[in-house]
């Protein structure tokens, strides 16, 4: 049995999978350390594993052309895409979070502010909460920090919405199906892909919560941790096979450093 049968299952059907999307998630997860561009041949490897077919791929990478997310230019008989400047703009502070560091300590302070988004901070009473350490640009016309003395676990239900709790609970069952992979470098390949295209849609789509406000199941998980151990996990796989050559597929060039610091402090 395929081991990422049901991680690329989930992938398929819980919504209409986007494939531009998810082009753009290899481009943050493989392309970028690597020289920014990438081929035909090996993108169409790499998803292909996933079970993408080649018109799909065709018909997003048109798109992305299009909407001036990438560039290609044609070397011989392959063609090599990259990030466009403007697309390179759009990227650069989504790469941050979605590879930012777990928290190392618990946090203690909160503010409560009428400034916050539905992707920073929780809602709370017509008011946002977010921790303290979190800067809000421009600052709020209100203010109050201090420390949550008591928190119900049925509070902690209400803080989280549905659709992101879901999202989070579907993201530990990859992970469980993840953990300790043992499988060839394309696979681990695509295993990093499926995990950072699961995780990068939340990331954009919700705050990023400390376990003090999450659900206790949750909670004792701690989803931005385990997202990295995971990671680490994959990636010498990973990264051998962008290493490699096979046919038509040239390796890619060596990764920089920012490979090493992704997922870890600045």
């Amino acid at each position: 049995m395929d081991p990422l049968d049901h991680v690329i299952a989930a992938l398929h059907t819980e919504s209409r999978l986007r494939v531009w999307s998810l082009v753009i998630t290899v481009f943050g997860d493989c392309v970028q350390h690597r020289g920014g561009a990438i081929s035909t041949a090996r993108l169409g490897r790499l998803l292909g594993r996933i079970g993408v077919e080649p018109g799909a791929l065709r018909t997003a990478l048109s798109r992305l052309g299009r909407d001036g997310w990438v560039d290609s230019e044609r070397a011989g008989r392959i063609s090599h895409y990259r990030l466009s400047p403007s697309g390179l703009a759009r990227f650069s502070e989504a790469t941050s979070r979605i590879y930012a560091a777990p928290r190392i300590a618990p946090v203690t302070e909160w503010a409560l502010s009428t400034e916050g988004t539905a992707q920073t901070a929780l809602a709370l009473g017509g008011l946002w909460l977010a921790p303290a350490c979190a800067a809000q640009n421009p600052p709020p016309a209100f203010r109050l920090v201090g420390r949550i003395t008591d928190l119900a676990p049925g509070m902690r239900e209400t803080l989280i919405s549905d659709e992101h709790a879901i999202a989070l609970r579907r993201l530990m069952a990859d992970m469980d199906r993840l953990t300790g992979l043992a499988a060839d470098p394309l696979t681990h390949a695509a295993a990093r892909i499926l995990l950072i295209h699961r995780w990068r849609r939340i990331v954009l789509r919700y705050p990023d919560l400390p376990a003090e406000v999450l659900p206790a199941d949750l909670a004792a998980q701690d989803p931005r941790a385990r997202v990295a151990a995971v990671y680490h996990h994959l990636t010498p796989g990973a990264e051998a096979w962008l290493d490699s050559a096979e046919g038509e597929i040239a390796a890619m060039p060596p990764a920089d450093a920012s490979l090493a610091r992704r997922f870890r402090p600045a």
